[in-house]
């Protein structure tokens, strides 16, 4: 059997991003708990989840914007702690803004 020559590439090739085991504690309290992924390259990630799953936290580690407590992560082949000018240069981030509520 063979396989097409863009799957063995796609294959081979390193995730976009990738999260190992994340973990974050703000004292006692733990935000994040050994969160794992992967985002192959040209691929779009959505994060789910209800008020205090952790995700803001997530994306603040992998931003490089909130140090983890534990675990690695990697954006683009760079190290989110050892390497964070080269993460914040091979990334955009753009939020939701919030309406406000008030009449």
């Amino acid at each position: 059997m063979s396989v097409p020559a863009a799957s063995v590439v796609a294959m081979t090739r390193a995730p976009a991003i990738e999260a190992d085991g994340l973990v974050k504690h703000f004292g006692e309290t733990v935000a994040v708990a050994g969160v794992s992924f992967e985002v192959p390259e040209g691929s779009v990630l959505g994060l789910l989840g209800p008020n205090g799953a952790g995700k803001t936290t997530t994306v603040r580690m992998m931003t490089t914007l909130t140090r983890p407590t534990a675990g690695t992560g990697r954006v683009a082949g760079h190290d989110i702690v050892a390497e964070p000018a080269a993460v914040r240069r091979s990334m955009g981030l753009t939020g939701r803004r919030r309406r406000s509520t008030s009449c």
